[in-house]
This record gives structure tokens, C-alpha cells and sequence, in this order.
């Protein structure tokens, strides 16, 4: 039996990882709760050559649990052995534990190709993060349906694409930006896009989607949360990043955070905290799924 653990805040929120050289791979697998799960995987990696650097597990139960596993090993000449290493994951985990996995490697950074509209604060605040190699990402192309940006985005290097929405067609833009991304992204960060992402679009896209917003939803839908919040006399603001799904911002959340407000604050000065805290929430987000720390399991996450 795997060991049963429940974590509010990652132990890696203030320690992230340095092993973003060649021959480092992460592997991670789900099964149903049963003994033998880490020995296994453990006596897989150490037949194949390779050392374990780290390793976390978490399971949803004692009894009839979903069992999670994240590691990270150092194994000479991976992306040659690869092949050999998957053949044998496919059949020692998946086949007798039946067990879904992931395997990838550090040393190939997740392409992320970053949407927004006007707001700058979250955009801007990833392209410098990723200028100063504090996320392990390629940021491929920014897309917006507004030229706005365009000025800020430009001293960064980073193509920027404005695709319009002309009297109300989505449906082309959202054409237009599947053309852009196929083949050339592995995650799509919403860094502010006020714009709904439809169902058809989630469907072809074949990359996860990253979103943040204001933690006021539901309470304060629709325009002007920060004025509905003052008027509302409300104590704490705060963030919340998820992948995106059908279901308007509900998909599973990876992380959120708050700050504490009160009556003197102006509408300007909650703006100011909601933004310092959408990208501090949304860089999070974004560095644990290039690390390859998230597992979705229903409509949650476990963060390793």
C-alpha cells in the first residue's frame, strides 16, 4: 500500500527544480491503489541504468484509492534508451497495474504560445519570468485580438499575432489561431484573453489551455468585479488558475492565492493587488505544468 498523504501547499512552492539538464526524465503514473506500485517502478528505472533524483506519491485513499506517482531520475543517454524504457513502462506498469503514464524529458522545454488582449500586467509579467529563465518554457508566439500589445511584446523577440474578431465571427478567429498553433505549442496560457474559448476549439486544439481570473467568480460575474468587490465591502481579493474546459471556469485549478484588503482601499488600489496576485498565481501555475508536476484526476489536480 502506497503511502496515504494530504498536502495544502506543495513543498516545491519556494524550491523549484534544478535539474533542467540532458539525461534527466519525470515519470508519471496513475493506477488503482494496490502494493508493489513503487517498487516497481523504482526496480523499472534502476534496470534500465538510472538513479532516482526525487520522488513524490500521493494516493486518494486507503481503501479502493487512486494512486499518483511523480519521478524524477537521471538515466545516461535517455532520449537514445527512451524507446527501450517506454516498451518496458507500457508493460510492467500499464499492463499489471493497469496504470495510465507520462514520460518526458527536462531537457526539452514545454513550447507555450501565450493569448491576451489589452491587459498587459500577466503577459508581461511570464515574458520577463521567461527571459530571466525563471520557467523552464519556449514561449513560441503571443496571439491577441487586439494590437494593443504589440509595442510591449516587441523587445522580447516574441512573434506577436493579432487576430481580430470581425463583427462578431469567433468562429474564423479561433481558425486562424488553431492554424498557429498546430505542431508548434504544447500549452496555451489565457494571460488575461477576454475572450470565451469555445467547446470546438478545446477539441482541436490537442494542447492543455491555462486560464486565469479573479477568485470573485461566481459573485461577481460580468463587468467591473473590483467595483462590485468594494461595493460589497469585501476583505480579501484573490486568484485562481485552471485548465480550461467546456465548462466556463471550472475546469480543475491549479492554483490560486489572496491578499488581504479592507475598507480604505480604493477600486484603484484592489485592482493593483488583484493584478499583483493574478501573476504571482499564474506564473505558479504555469511553472508547475512545464515541470510536469500536475496530475489531473476528475475535476482536481494533485501538484508535486
Amino acid at each position: 500500500m502506497s503511502t496515504f498523504a494530504q498536502s495544502v501547499v506543495p513543498t516545491h512552492t519556494n524550491n523549484p527544480e534544478p535539474w533542467l539538464i540532458n539525461d534527466i526524465g519525470r515519470l508519471l503514473v496513475s493506477c488503482p491503489d494496490r502494493p508493489g506500485i513503487v517498487a516497481s517502478v523504482s526496480r523499472l528505472i534502476t534496470e534500465h541504468g538510472g538513479n532516482i533524483l526525487s520522488l513524490d506519491q500521493f494516493t486518494t485513499g486507503l481503501d479502493d484509492g487512486q494512486f499518483f506517482q511523480r519521478t524524477v531520475f537521471h538515466l545516461p543517454g535517455l532520449s537514445a534508451r527512451r524507446n527501450n524504457l517506454e516498451r518496458d513502462i507500457e508493460t510492467d506498469l500499464a499492463g499489471e497495474f493497469q496504470a495510465t503514464w507520462r514520460l518526458t524529458e527536462a531537457s526539452k522545454r514545454k513550447r507555450v504560445a501565450i493569448f491576451a488582449s489589452k491587459t498587459d500586467h500577466c503577459l508581461l509579467d511570464l515574458l520577463w519570468r521567461h527571459k530571466r529563465g525563471e520557467i523552464p518554457m519556449d514561449i513560441v508566439m503571443v496571439v491577441s485580438n487586439h494590437a494593443d500589445l504589440a509595442d510591449a511584446v516587441r523587445p522580447f523577440g516574441i512573434p506577436y499575432f493579432h487576430v481580430p474578431i470581425i463583427d462578431g465571427d469567433k468562429t474564423a478567429a479561433e481558425t486562424k489561431h488553431l492554424e498557429l498553433l498546430a505542431g508548434n505549442a504544447d500549452l496555451v496560457v489565457l494571460a488575461r484573453y477576454m475572450q470565451i474559448i469555445s467547446e470546438d476549439f478545446l477539441d482541436m486544439v490537442k494542447v492543455p489551455v491555462i486560464n486565469i481570473h479573479h477568485s470573485f467568480l461566481p459573485a461577481f460575474i460580468g463587468a467591473g468585479p473590483y467595483r462590485k468587490a468594494k461595493d460589497r465591502g469585501v476583505k480579501l481579493i484573490g486568484a485562481t488558475a485552471h485548465y480550461v474546459t467546456k465548462d466556463l471556469d471550472e475546469g480543475p485549478i491549479i492554483e490560486q492565492d489572496v491578499v488581504r484588503v479592507s475598507h480604505n482601499d480604493s477600486v484603484s488600489q484592489l485592482m493593483r493587488s488583484g493584478a499583483d496576485v493574478e501573476r504571482a498565481v499564474l506564473s505558479r501555475a504555469v511553472t508547475w505544468h512545464c515541470e510536469d508536476r500536475v496530475m489531473v484526476h476528475g475535476n482536481t489536480t494533485i501538484v508535486f
